[in-house]
């Protein structure tokens, strides 16, 4: 696994030995990241479910000002620790060592609002996200203009809205999906 451009463009990543976390692949990064394109200079990115770093690491390399992680599961977060080091990037990027749940209920950690959202659950956990964006803050979490996006498996069917976000588009990669939502923008009454 390594950064597939950008500042760190070919630096190798430190990823799992055997079959407990699933990281995404090279491929669907490099989808994701071309879908981004220009939203990614400056923005703020929040990566849930964060596993090894590589997709905050990858925002961070192609021009994110800062990134946010969020991960429970001890093993990722070892891992997560050392890309972060070895790519020198503690000073850009904050780590939540606590499950998605408990960081989405509590706004004060947040430091503000994300441009881009990122969300990669365990594949059985997906509606139960879908479920918490639904019932949470997700008004506040989210700049105006941004965009939310989902990994899961491409069998699996996400609503058209979620909280103040509108589907726009799934992008199929084999047995796995990109679903992006972006917020809806309110007008003042």
């Amino acid at each position: 696994m390594r950064v597939i451009a950008g500042t760190h463009r070919g630096r190798r990543l430190r990823h799992p030995q055997g079959l407990r976390l699933r990281p995404t692949s090279e491929k669907v990064r490099e989808a994701l990241f071309s879908i981004l394109g220009n939203r990614l200079p400056h923005c703020r990115f929040l990566d849930l479910y964060a596993g090894t770093g590589a997709m905050a690491i990858e925002a961070l390399s192609r021009g994110a000002s800062h990134a946010t992680c969020v991960e429970s599961d001890p093993a990722a977060l070892k891992l997560l620790r050392q890309n972060v080091h070895d790519c020198a990037m503690a000073s850009s990027l904050t780590l939540y060592a606590q499950p998605v749940e408990r960081f989405l209920s509590h706004p004060d950690l947040w430091g503000g609002e994300y441009d881009v959202v990122f969300a990669d659950p365990p594949y059985t956990m997906v509606t139960e996200l879908t479920s918490i964006f639904m019932n949470s803050a997700i008004d506040r979490l989210l700049a105006p203009d941004s965009w939310f996006i989902i990994e899961h498996a491409a069998k699996t069917k996400l609503p058209p809205l979620l909280g103040s976000c509108v589907h726009l588009r799934s992008y199929r990669y084999g047995d796995t999906a990109l679903s992006l939502y972006s917020r809806i923008n309110q007008t003042p009454s």
